[in-house]
């Protein structure tokens, strides 16, 4: 799943002020970056990942550090750490990547992060072969 389709994935998100539920396939909230750190909200352009999950079969052959593209005001706080598969730092840290099992979503875009974008793509397809 990509972007609001990671988000989908929790049990709420504040998004329109709603506190609407989400299909709770994971514990969690969806919420709004912080005006605090005085970035720009929406996060829109790159930014890098770290990989938490280096075993995680999306990031085969993508460093830790690599630049992916990310339109979005809201992100996902899981309540199981384990699920992280990734990290991005945009005021305060976020998991950009989750993985458990079959699941795999991204906060970022893949298919706007160029060659990293096209590899994590490319390895998803060969894990559903």
């Amino acid at each position: 799943m990509i972007c609001i389709g990671y988000q989908a994935l929790f049990e709420k998100s504040q998004e329109f002020n709603s506190c609407a539920a989400g299909l709770g396939i994971f514990g969690g909230n969806v919420v709004r970056f912080s005006e605090r750190n005085g970035l720009k909200i929406p996060q829109i352009g790159w930014n890098q990942i770290d990989i938490a999950q280096p075993a995680c079969p999306l990031f085969r052959g993508i460093p830790s550090g690599s630049y992916v593209y990310f339109v979005h005001s809201f992100f996902p706080k899981p309540a199981d750490e384990s699920i992280v598969a990734s990290r991005t730092d945009y005021g305060e840290t976020f998991a950009s990547a989750i993985w458990r099992d079959n699941v795999f979503a991204t906060q970022f875009h893949p298919e706007k992060s160029q060659r990293v974008g096209l590899l994590l793509l490319r390895n998803f397809v060969e894990l559903v072969k």
